[in-house]
């Protein structure tokens, strides 16, 4: 149940969020927030990660609907640390943060832009999609090498004793 809450807590932080920039920042407008690091832009993306599949809603609906459904059941389902279900509520709060815009605006709210590299503009909850991807891949890799270890240490076990 925790781990929904995380969801549904991002989920929220990214909506209101989303609601103050629209109030706050006019369309392709620009607010100051880190000068020289990173600024405040509202623009609407119809698209996915870097604009693709542009004006593809009915897609990318669909396809974030099966996406988060499929995480429902795998953090129900899967064996997983702590970690990895805090990093996979990230990510579903976040992937239903944008599905909300995305069925009720037909496009998703992004308002992050940095200003010292070229980079897609982003939101809150690609930013929880992103972070929570990263450390669940993290955790993920690092179970596998234990695994793995374990597996060595048992086989050695087994030939030592036989």
């Amino acid at each position: 149940m925790l781990y929904f809450i995380i969801a549904v807590f991002v989920t929220a932080a990214d909506q209101l969020f989303k609601k103050w920039i629209v109030a706050s920042v006019p369309l392709s407008g620009y607010m100051a927030m880190i000068p020289g690091i990173i600024h405040l832009t509202y623009v609407r993306n119809t698209g996915a990660a870097f604009s693709i599949f542009t004006n593809m809603r009915l897609f990318l609906t669909i396809l974030t609907s099966c996406m988060i459904a499929g995480l429902i059941v795998f953090l129900i389902k899967a064996r997983l640390s702590k970690l990895e279900k805090i990093a996979l509520s990230a990510v579903l709060g976040g992937a239903v943060g944008n599905l909300i815009d995305r069925v009720f605006l037909g496009y998703v709210v992004d308002m992050f832009e940095v200003e010292f590299i070229e980079y897609a503009v982003f939101n809150v909850a690609d930013s929880f999609i992103v972070v929570g991807g990263i450390v669940f891949c993290i955790c993920y890799l690092i179970d596998a090498v234990k695994d793995e270890k374990a597996k060595k240490a048992a086989e050695n076990s087994y030939d030592d004793n036989n």
